[in-house]
């Protein structure tokens, strides 16, 4: 009887143990992908030497509206850019040149592309006060302008700050929240950076789109592009502003205005002496009655 039932028992087939189901990987976001994509983006933020507290002041600003960056020490040499893109996908160097230029350099690292900007009319959050005010590594919205999809250096612009300014969803250092608004907007050929606060109406529980408000927080500062490399830090160029006009070109006008009133000066005085050498005045019998 034991043989007869052993041999049911082996004439039986076997049910499967039931598997654990594989993880589904998560893309863009934290959503579900099929290819296995997910957002790992690491926005690495440094400056060179001889920063002012002015700039470094606005990039202690944009490094805390940007949870997912990583602010590194000082880089010294000027030259070989190229050492920054090791252990990070977007990097925003700042570069000060005679403690009165500020220009600052957009890279996806290590292949490119890159933009280099120069960055005028700057305004931290130390010197505005204003009254926005919003939560500390929240994700923001960002807005840009319809001229971006205009131009194809500026699709291109569009999609870097994107990638740099679009905080991961479930990130670390993020906070799930969508409280305040990064725009971006193009005028006379320049891209003008402003934060606000979204400030929905107090008085309702559920506010809707058209209640809801914007109060500026800052910083402030216009981005004016100069060129743009297929590389990281360097390659072919890709993009060159032909409106763009160095600072230094600027002050050397300035200089050159300022001493061509010095020397209109200097000649006039000169042509006033000659006038009276040529045209001596008559003499007076009377000039010397009440010495």
């Amino acid at each position: 009887m034991a043989r007869s039932q052993k041999r049911k028992a082996a004439a039986e087939p076997q049910e499967e143990a039931p598997q654990p189901a594989a993880k589904q990987q998560k893309g863009v976001d934290g959503l579900p992908s099929s290819n296995g994509f997910k957002n790992k983006e690491k926005v690495l933020v440094l400056s060179s030497r001889g920063i002012t507290f002015r700039f470094r002041h606005l990039m202690l600003d944009l490094v805390q509206l940007v949870p997912h960056a990583k602010k590194d020490a000082k880089l010294d040499t000027k030259s070989e850019r190229q050492l920054i893109n090791e252990g990070c996908t977007s990097v925003m160097f700042f570069e000060a040149r005679k403690h009165k230029d500020l220009y600052l350099w957009l890279a996806k690292a290590p292949n490119g592309p890159c933009a280099k900007f120069h960055i005028t009319n700057i305004h931290t959050l130390a010197e505005l006060k204003l009254s926005g005010n919003h939560l500390k590594g929240s994700r923001p919205v960002l807005s840009f302008d319809a001229t971006f999809d205009q131009q194809p250096h500026l699709q291109l612009l569009k999609e870097m700050l994107t990638q740099v300014f679009a905080t991961p969803k479930k990130h670390h250092k993020s906070k799930p929240f969508f409280d305040h608004v990064i725009s971006f907007s193009v005028a006379d050929g320049r891209i003008w950076l402003r934060n606000y606060q979204v400030l929905p109406n107090p008085d309702k529980k559920r506010p809707k789109v058209d209640d809801v408000t914007l109060v500026e927080v800052g910083p402030r500062c216009c981005l004016n592009p100069i060129k743009m490399f297929s590389g990281s830090f360097g390659g072919p160029v890709v993009y060159e502003n032909p409106t763009y006009v160095s600072p230094n070109t600027i002050r050397a006008l300035l200089k050159k205005q300022q001493s061509g009133k010095y020397a209109g000066k200097v000649a006039s005085k000169a042509a006033r002496k000659q006038h009276v050498a040529d045209n001596p005045l008559p003499h007076d019998e009377l000039a010397d009655v009440f010495r």
